[in-house]
């Protein structure tokens, strides 16, 4: 969920159907978040939101629907965007990689329980695996091109292609990584950050051409 695409739903254009619309979206949430993927029917939406399952079916055409519209909902309610942003925002790659270890610590223990739920529901879920497809690809971009920076920059460690390094940083953002650590390990956020940063600077970053 880290700001890229996403299937475009229309937005309600008046106050009272926003309002509903993001009432169901908070309900999508709460329910993934107590009860796991399983638990969200549009049924069960409907009654949590407090609106008629009609009603969800003028806003959401399918469950799949709402759960990509929920993937929108919680970058835009958990400001993943903005955060990501300070990535980009770096003055030079080595510091990019310091602001990704930060960005992933402050932004990603925010949706790990809906993220998790669809993680383990993916293989049967249709819902689950449209959000999955769209989460990683994203990571994956944005993986690529932190690690093209490095190499644009020319500390990109030696003994790494583009792809190969993208591959190694996509796979350290792993759900499981961040919640055996920060969950079962108990690491502060920050914690997380400053260990991740030393470890995704020593694989990635060439130290001998440091800027």
């Amino acid at each position: 969920m880290e700001g890229g695409p996403v299937p475009s739903i229309e937005e309600p254009r008046n106050a009272r159907s926003r309002r509903t619309h993001q009432a169901l979206l908070v309900a999508a949430r709460e329910l993934i978040e107590q009860d796991g993927l399983a638990a969200l029917t549009m049924t069960t939406v409907a009654e949590r939101a407090g609106v008629s399952r009609r009603a969800t079916y003028l806003h959401f055409a399918s469950r799949t629907d709402l759960i990509l519209a929920l993937y929108r909902h919680l970058g835009e309610t958990e400001r993943l965007g903005e955060s990501l942003q300070a990535v980009w925002d770096s003055p030079d790659a080595v510091s990019a990689v310091a602001e990704w270890a930060a960005h992933i610590a402050r932004a990603h223990p925010r949706i790990l329980a809906v993220s998790r739920a669809v993680e383990s529901a993916r293989h049967d879920d249709p819902g689950a695996a449209a959000m999955w497809e769209y989460t990683m690809s994203n990571w994956l971009r944005g993986c690529t091109r932190l690690v093209a920076w490095l190499e644009r920059d020319g500390v990109l460690h030696p003994g790494l292609t583009v792809r190969t390094a993208a591959d190694l940083l996509w796979g350290l953002m792993s759900w499981d990584l961040l919640e055996r650590l920060i969950v079962d390990r108990g690491w502060s956020a920050d914690e997380f950050a400053d260990r991740l940063e030393a470890l995704l600077t020593a694989t990635f970053v060439d130290q001998g051409r440091r800027l």
